[in-house]
């Protein structure tokens, strides 16, 4: 059932080495560009990051600059040229210490430790033409300063303290308890609190830093009503540390910061919040200091998802998803008025302008992951030398289906090369507010393609990239135009010469996981199901995930009982392997629990009398949403091949030996 070994994609092990680049810095002038790469350590158990340079001109090779056994990360320039970055370095008295930011020197040389805090830097940015650095970093709540910060944590550490008194939501997000800390912006240079007593409003905040260091503009997370929680838009002074709130919208959330060169004005996004009937709606925005903020590109029907300026002032340059790609845009902070930039089936992210018109960024898509580029200003893409591209075992196609109301549905399709029509496995993303269109290491297509599968990844409804009117279609019913966007996608899949529409498997994450249940409940073409992270009691999970209050304005009481998978448990008769980690805040663990054991005693496949099933519960007691862990992603791809080999080849295939 696979083709030829010639690709990493045949080797588990190969494809987990594989280096990973994420990241991008460029130096004011543009005369010097810097990545990070991530590889395996010696032990094959975790990545180690380190910075790399880049040849701006596309052709010297990339050159390493750390070397640290624990990595380095988020790395960032100074006006003057140096590299700052983030890493944990142990020492013979420390061998766990907090993540200090360092200094690279332009001149070379070896790195100096530039500020350490009892609980570590999280994040740094500095000002393009001023000697101006700030980072976030956690103090504890009733800390009166950083010596008070350092004698608190050492007290709770000494006396094995974990306990967390809360008076605010979420408690917890993602994979991690929150408190008893808080984030703050602090002034490296100091170090000095810009921000005392923040409460949470700076957790998960994205903030920038003026060009000539006088001021920063954050996002600020206030308490909203019903446990919800509101972004507005803030200004510090550096010198005073004065604080004014800039923008605030009853109505919607301001995110994603980006101060304009000359220091007039910031861009940003506006999402309304949604309400049972309306999905959101995120939209462009710029504010001129003194003035009421303006929505720009309102006849724009996309969706910005990151927000930077020319180093010229004179246009916004953000992303945003479109078709299955994401390219880069240039708009018009006057008129409103939308340029697309690039031209290609590629996404791009960590967009980094630079004097002249020139853009860098990384780019991926289905054919590649990522990798840095640079875009001249005719458009011209000039690809840097970095990591090599791997080679892959198939070729991908699209294809475009209609939906029941007519509408396109189109989907990316990833073929092996084999004479043979191959076994199709649909994937469903997750999001669900999300679309297939960039690279993915933990939802790889081609390790299946590789085993002779046709790979179907689809934008159903409620995907991005495609307008407000076909994220409408599946708001608040997830079980209807998703559903049969989905089966009418996998209809035109079937029809391709290269997929044999007799085998056939689905498989899906999060929200692609939820869409996987409910698939299982509702139709038995397909001969075996995984659900990963998934979603199964609506009315359960609503109130137990770490954001509670954003699904509540969509998945009212009548909305989750109409589309919840779990209703359908008695006309499952299909196999199912469910997966899910302990550590999963985003989707608890009690969504799996419950769906376990609701196949194995209400299902149309029960469990026998001695206990045996068709289904599988591949449980990850340390892992969160994700399987990060490499020998844990390895056993995940071993245990999906190995069932969907059981159910769609007849095949006795064994989970891997160190299941026990």
């Amino acid at each position: 059932m696979t083709s030829a070994p010639s690709t990493p994609f045949h080797d588990l092990d190969a494809f987990v080495a594989l280096p990973r680049v994420s990241g991008l810095a460029v130096s004011p002038d543009g005369s010097r560009v810097v990545t990070t790469i991530a590889e395996l350590n010696d032990k094959r158990t975790e990545y180690v990051t380190a910075v790399w340079e880049l040849d701006p001109s596309g052709e010297r090779p990339v050159r390493r600059l750390t070397r640290g056994a624990k990595g380095e990360s988020s790395p960032v320039f100074t006006a003057d040229g140096d590299v700052l970055f983030i890493a944990v370095r142990p020492t013979e008295d420390d061998d766990k210490p907090p993540a200090a930011l360092w200094r690279l020197p332009a001149a070379g040389g070896e790195a100096v430790e530039e500020l350490t805090l009892p609980g570590g830097v999280t994040k740094v940015q500095t000002a393009r033409d001023a000697a101006t650095t700030v980072v976030a970093a956690p103090l504890l709540r009733s800390a009166k300063g950083i010596d008070e910060d350092k004698r608190l944590r050492t007290l709770r550490k000494d006396n094995k303290i974990s306990a967390v008194l809360h008076t605010g939501y979420p408690v917890r997000y993602w994979d991690h308890d929150l408190g008893p800390d808080h984030p703050h912006l602090l002034d490296a240079e100091g170090p000095r609190d810009l921000t005392p007593q923040p409460g949470d409003a700076l957790r998960e905040a994205d903030f920038d830093v003026s060009a000539d260091g006088r001021f920063l503009v954050t996002s600020w997370h206030d308490p909203g009503p019903r446990a919800s929680i509101r972004g507005t838009l803030v200004r510090i002074d550096l010198d005073s540390g004065e604080r004014t709130t800039i923008a605030d919208d009853p109505d919607a959330d301001l995110e994603l910061p980006a101060i304009s060169p000359d220091g007039s004005a910031v861009a940003f996004t506006r999402e309304t919040h949604s309400t049972p009937d309306k999905a959101p709606r995120i939209t462009l925005c710029c504010l001129r200091f003194a003035e009421p903020f303006v929505e720009l590109g309102t006849e724009w029907d996309r969706w910005p998802t990151s927000v930077t300026w020319a180093v010229d002032g004179s246009s916004i340059i953000v992303t945003a998803d479109e078709n299955g790609r994401g390219p880069i845009f240039a708009v018009d902070p006057v008129t409103g008025s939308v340029t697309r930039i690039t031209d290609d089936d590629y996404t791009y992210c960590d967009v980094r302008t630079a004097p002249g018109g020139v853009i860098f960024a990384l780019r991926s898509s289905y054919d590649a992951p990522p990798h840095p580029v640079r875009i001249d200003p005719d458009g011209a893409v000039t690809v840097l030398p970095c990591v090599e591209l791997p080679g892959l075992p198939g070729t991908l196609t699209e294809i475009i289906a209609t939906a029941d109301d007519g509408t396109p549905v189109r989907s990316w399709l990833a073929l092996p090369k084999t004479d043979e029509p191959a076994p199709l496995l649909l994937w469903i993303h997750g999001g669900p507010l999300a679309s297939w269109n960039a690279w993915h290491w933990r939802w790889n297509p081609w390790l299946m393609v590789a085993q002779g599968y046709s790979v179907l990844m689809p934008d159903p409804a409620l995907s991005t990239g495609y307008g407000q009117d076909f994220i409408q279609r599946g708001w608040g019913a997830w079980g209807s135009a998703p559903y049969t966007d989905l089966l009418a996608a996998t209809d035109a899949a079937c029809a391709h010469p290269g997929v044999d529409e007799t085998r056939t498997a689905a498989m899906g994450g999060s929200f692609g996981g939820y869409m996987a249940n409910w698939i299982a409940g509702h139709t038995d073409r397909f001969d075996a199901i995984v659900t990963h992270a998934s979603l199964w009691a609506l009315d359960q999970f609503g109130a137990t995930t770490d954001g509670a209050y954003w699904w509540a304005r969509e998945m009212t009481p009548e909305m989750a009982e109409q589309n919840s998978p779990h209703r359908f448990v008695e006309h499952i008769g299909t196999p199912m392997l469910v997966i899910h980690g302990d550590k999963d805040y985003r989707v608890p663990i009690g969504e799996a629990l419950r769906l376990w054991y609701e196949l194995l005693t209400k299902s149309g496949l029960p469990a026998d009398d001695d206990g045996t099933s068709p289904h599988q519960f591949l449980y990850f007691p340390s892992e969160n949403h994700w399987v990060r862990h490499p020998p844990h992603a390895k056993i995940w791809y071993q245990v999906v091949s190995a069932f969907l080999a059981r159910h769609l080849f007849g095949e006795d295939a064994q989970p891997p030996e160190m299941l026990g």
